[in-house]
């Protein structure tokens, strides 16, 4: 399993509805795609980070989630929306971890 988290901050001012778009337009499309699992957004509430926003989900294996990141509606999503709205942003990616 894979827990993929994306932090982000958008340039659409806070509880806007540019923002609120943005936001539900992320929803609806990621959860489209095939694989995704258990995906949640998020609104930061530390101080202490400069990223306002978490998108997570997890898949199953390493090749749902390669297939995710290059299936077309992915793709569409970040060409059109995220590299335009986005501002500032952090990956994590993460398997479960068994000592």
């Amino acid at each position: 399993m894979i827990r993929h988290t994306v932090v982000f901050t958008l340039m659409h001012p806070a509880g806007s509805e540019e923002e609120a778009g943005f936001l539900e337009t992320g929803r609806r499309v990621l959860t489209g795609v095939p694989g995704v699992e258990d995906f949640t957004i998020a609104r930061q509430v530390s101080s202490q980070s400069q990223f306002a926003f978490q998108f997570s989900m997890h898949f199953r294996d390493q090749a749902e989630y390669d297939a995710y990141s290059a299936h077309e509606d992915h793709v569409q999503f970040v060409e059109t929306r995220w590299k335009k709205e986005v501002t500032a942003f952090s990956e994590f990616d993460f398997e479960p971890y068994d000592a």
